[in-house]
């Protein structure tokens, strides 16, 4: 009698409760939204790449308090790495000292609005099989025919282009979870197991494709200046302005793969 009244119980909360397991359903599918004939081919790729994830810059204690104190947020790699080889020798300070040193105008930071995949971003290679004239089924599989590069580009002219690219890689990568960059090789001769069927009767062609993320944002420029008065210093930015900016950045080592039957 007990077991009967918990499944009436289950099967009511069920009833009652519709938006829970929508909710549920949204979160699986978010947890996962690759598509099933996306390929991570990083063992399969026979190019060797020599790029490498942008790697995030860690600040050194005195960049971590120079940024701190700036009115306008600071992320670009090359701007935290020449922070990170800076010295200053507080003792040499005389009460009263101040001074204001110009760093130059920097891209200082990248705002991102959204990052979108195109899982077919630049088609690669066609493997193609004529099975017209055949009785038994033939197993079509992908094979690279010849190396193939694919480079990402920035949509729009802006100062300071290639420390925009590494903000809006890091940001991609960060949003996404693909290892995004500005270019990615598929090597000659590189095979996937993943076998689609051409019956006898038909032809068949596979095609493959380097998938990308369109990242679109916005890029904050300023003149910094590192400010020094008496034993503290801080940086100042003025004459802020923005940029909006879009780019495309393919993703290493997957591939899109679409087979299309033919009669």
């Amino acid at each position: 009698m007990k077991i009967w009244v918990l499944r009436l119980i289950v099967v009511l909360l069920i009833l009652i409760l519709p938006v829970s397991g929508a909710a549920l359903a949204e979160e699986s599918e978010k947890a996962d939204d690759k598509p099933d004939y996306v390929f991570d081919i990083s063992k399969e790729n026979t190019f060797s790449s020599s790029t490498k994830d942008e790697p995030f810059l860690h600040p050194s204690s005195l960049s971590k308090e120079l940024i701190e104190t700036s009115n306008v947020p600071v992320m670009n790699p090359e701007l935290i790495r020449i922070l990170n080889e800076t010295t200053i020798d507080g003792s040499k300070f005389a009460f009263g000292f101040k001074a204001s040193i110009f760093l130059g105008e920097w891209a200082l930071c990248y705002e991102g609005e959204s990052s979108e995949a195109n899982w077919e971003y630049e088609k690669v290679n066609t493997n193609s099989f004529d099975n017209r004239g055949g009785n038994e089924t033939f197993a079509l599989k992908y094979k690279q025919d010849q190396a193939k590069r694919v480079k990402g580009e920035i949509t729009a002219d802006i100062p300071d282009g290639d420390e925009v690219k590494k903000m809006m890689v890091l940001h991609a990568a960060k949003e996404t979870k693909l290892p995004v960059a500005m270019e990615t090789t598929i090597g000659n001769g590189t095979e996937l197991d993943h076998a689609y069927r051409v019956n006898g009767g038909q032809s068949g062609s596979l095609h493959g494709y380097v998938p990308a993320v369109k990242e679109k944002g916005s890029v904050t420029y300023g003149e910094v200046y590192l400010v020094l008065r008496g034993g503290k210093q801080m940086i100042e930015v003025k004459n802020v302005t923005q940029q909006d900016v879009q780019a495309w950045l393919p993703v290493q080592n997957h591939l899109s793969l679409k087979f299309i039957p033919g009669n």
